[in-house]
């Protein structure tokens, strides 16, 4: 069967419990001015936005292959959702830094980088656009009683951050200073204003 890119959006960590998942050196980061997201990054067994399943076998497999990229400080990702599979490097703006089974929830950490993309994403976050995370992946699917299975094949390729996860409880959370909490933006021209303005000034 052919394989083709399969994209899933979550939303991470809403009302800041995530932030409990922070070391005291990540505390400290942040404190420091650093941008490092928690949440859910992508969930097994459980029928998706997108109508997708992903088996818990396959979901742990390949969250067990990506912590080597992780380990490795090469789990990179881009803002927004581009048409292939191959990363960017010159559109990377963030870096996995953790990732770990709980349950049926694949949960992680993202550090916003010092790029132009990951500058763009700071600012986001700094206005508070509630922004989601989303798996790229290659893989084939089935359809069984209504829903489309991911098959065994799947390979899961990066996280990518985006405007509009396709799963509950999967936005993803910051906290740039202790007792700030971000506000939340829910009207599309809001965020389409802000990119608009963010990208001119990157022209």
């Amino acid at each position: 069967m052919k394989k083709v890119l399969l994209r899933e959006y979550y939303e991470l960590c809403e009302g800041g419990v995530c932030q409990d998942f922070l070391t005291e050196a990540e505390k400290k980061k942040v404190a420091n001015g650093a941008v490092i997201l928690t949440g859910i990054m992508q969930k097994a067994d459980e029928q998706n936005g997108n109508g997708r399943v992903y088996p818990y076998s396959t979901l742990t497999r390949e969250v067990e292959n990506y912590k080597k990229l992780v380990k490795e400080r090469r789990a990179l990702g881009e803002l927004d959702h581009p048409d292939d599979s191959v990363i960017n490097l010159k559109n990377a703006s963030h870096l996995v830094t953790d990732i770990w089974m709980d349950g049926k929830d694949a949960m992680g950490k993202i550090e916003v980088l010092d790029t132009p993309s990951g500058k763009i994403l700071k600012s986001l976050v700094d206005s508070g656009v509630k922004l989601g995370i989303s798996s790229r992946g290659l893989g084939s699917v089935r359809e069984s009683q209504g829903k489309v299975i991911v098959e065994d094949d799947f390979q899961l390729i990066c996280f990518d951050m985006v405007s509009e996860p396709s799963t509950h409880g999967a936005f993803m959370e910051p906290r740039l200073h202790e007792g700030k909490e971000p506000n939340i933006f829910t009207k599309a021209d809001k965020i389409n204003r802000l990119l608009n303005d963010i990208v001119g000034d990157y022209k």
